[in-house]
């Protein structure tokens, strides 16, 4: 196992662009928490798409107010698994440790975008698993969600799109 203890966060977020020393960078940025949060948001910046999706992996968890801008520039990535990972840092309640949250009125047009015209399905995918919680608090949210079940080429997003929609499994248990 590669050990990273006598490195900075800084170098650990360059390491992340090592294939075989990705993971072990990950774990050393995630035990940082908040303290990483510098270090991370540069790398939200990485000419090296696997950079910055860890680096969206940790925001996820630790997300801090002035990364916003920076992981809403990335919605428009030109790498898909960024786009995706900058949707789920952004949208993703559950991941998040401590109170800092994006607010829904700021996330929900650039998830609704992405789950509507983005040309990935798997970004689409992630779209729709991103807006179902706010299905009953947002009528954007339940809109683009019932189009994409409808409308969607690709059957993995029209599946996760159905369980959000009126009468879908997941909505009923947002309804409970």
């Amino acid at each position: 196992m590669v050990d990273l203890s006598g490195n900075t966060l800084a170098e650990a977020v360059e390491m992340l662009a090592i294939p075989h020393r990705r993971k072990v960078a990950l774990r050393k940025l995630m035990a940082a928490g908040r303290a990483a949060t510098p270090a991370v948001r540069a790398g939200l910046t990485h000419e090296d798409p696997e950079v910055r999706m860890a680096c969206c992996q940790v925001l996820d968890h630790f997300m801090d107010e002035q990364a916003l801008p920076e992981l809403a520039a990335n919605v428009n990535h030109w790498h898909p698994g960024v786009r995706a990972w900058s949707i789920h840092a952004l949208a993703c309640d559950r991941c998040k440790e401590g109170t800092c949250r994006p607010g829904e009125d700021d996330v929900i047009p650039m998830v609704v975008e992405a789950l509507l015209h983005d040309d990935d399905r798997n970004v689409r995918q992630q779209a729709a698993g991103m807006l179902g919680p706010s299905v009953l608090r947002s009528e954007a949210a339940r809109a683009a969600v019932q189009r994409a079940h409808q409308h969607d080429p690709h059957p993995a997003v029209r599946k996760v799109a159905g369980w959000w929609v009126p009468g879908g499994p997941r909505y009923r248990k947002l309804r409970a």
